[in-house]
């Protein structure tokens, strides 16, 4: 029985985060907080993949151990040498794996808090009517997970639909769970408008943005361009006497934000910019993933508003996604906010092209 290889680092991990456990309780650490958050992040980022890989050397001694005994005359401690031997093999494999997934660079935006942003295309009033629908079906899947989902623009049509809307979600790991729900989501249904009961096809397109910070992005104040105008809701009529919407251009992008869902001018430019600076960060990230082919390969979509990722089908009540060939005969569970058996397939999908290209063979048994 092999261990893993010393070539692949873990040896050296390993020692990383003992040297980590005895800086954490220097006094000159401790003195120096910010040198002591970045110490006690870097110990929490290692503690998983060390223990993983302490308990997968105990068993392979363990094993070891039970191999000798397989040499011992006695059939029935033989035996169950055997099924020892076969229980930590078990044991060991599934290790293998979790080291595997551990080993994997990690996404910097993964905890992040997200923008969802969803905006009706082909199909009109019903193609509103599904961004609607979805805008529900997220807002579910986040009530079930327990985050908050806050409203920072919305565009209603004449019928109650969504001509685009825009809204924060923010709670743990929400963009490693909704990275992959960008893209465009299609609906073939019966629109309640349609008299002969013929099935139509819409488009809806959802970008998903993970918000960013002052770390993230800087923006200049003097690369903006800042207008002001009257609030308007559905047909065009106004809702608000005051120009407390906003509208905001980022000069070097020609990136474009408009909010309007506050009464106040200052709290909608406020959430106009956090915004921007999340569709700033999102083509910063385009621009790097473009650069590095490799990695661009091992994403599941990549977040390309104009892939078509997946299709809802009422009639048949089944929803397929494209990029895994997965079709589910669920289609009122999912709309409900039930989306762990579409969301979970897409993340171990992802692991497992990642490791494909990023992850050599770690262990030889």
């Amino acid at each position: 029985m092999k261990t893993v290889s010393p070539a692949l680092g873990l040896e050296e991990i390993e020692k990383r985060h003992q040297e980590l456990d005895k800086l954490l309780s220097d006094p000159e650490t401790i003195k120096d907080q910010t040198m002591f958050q970045k110490y006690a992040k870097e110990y929490s980022d290692l503690t998983k993949l060390v223990e993983a890989y302490r308990n997968y050397k105990q068993i392979a001694q363990e094993i070891a151990g039970n191999q000798e005994l397989l040499h011992e005359t006695d059939e029935e401690l033989q035996e169950l040498a055997r099924i020892e031997i076969h229980q930590l093999t078990e044991k060991q494999l599934k290790l293998e794996s979790d080291i595997r997934i551990l080993l994997l660079p990690k996404d910097s935006a993964d905890e992040k808090n997200v923008f969802l942003e969803i905006r009706a295309g082909t199909g009109g009033d019903e193609a509103g009517l599904f961004a609607a629908d979805l805008f529900r079906m997220y807002s579910k899947y986040a009530e079930l997970n327990g985050w908050k989902v806050e409203m920072i623009s919305q565009n209603i049509t004449d019928v109650g639909g969504f001509k685009e809307i825009i809204a924060s979600v923010e709670g743990k790991g929400v963009y490693s769970k909704l990275k992959f729900e960008s893209g465009v989501h299609r609906v073939q249904r019966v629109p309640s408008t349609e008299s002969q009961g013929r099935v139509h096809t819409s488009a809806v397109t959802v970008a998903i943005l993970p918000e960013a910070d002052n770390v993230d992005v800087t923006i200049d104040p003097k690369d903006l361009k800042i207008d002001v105008f009257r609030s308007s809701g559905p047909g065009g009529q106004s809702v608000n006497t005051t120009d407390s919407a906003v509208r905001i251009t980022h000069l070097p992008t020609g990136i474009v934000v408009s909010c309007q869902d506050e009464k106040s001018q200052h709290k909608n430019k406020a959430k106009g910019m956090r915004v921007l600076k999340a569709k700033v960060l999102d083509k910063h990230r385009a621009e790097e993933q473009m650069k590095t082919a490799a990695d661009r390969r091992s994403q599941i979509g990549s977040g390309d508003r104009s892939e078509r990722i997946r299709t809802y089908n009422f009639p048949q009540g089944r929803i397929t996604d494209h990029r895994l060939g997965l079709t589910i005969y669920k289609l009122d569970h999912i709309l409900e906010g039930n989306l762990e058996g579409v969301v979970n397939p897409l993340v171990t999908h992802f692991q497992a092209e990642a490791l494909k290209e990023k992850v050599p063979k770690l262990l030889s048994l």
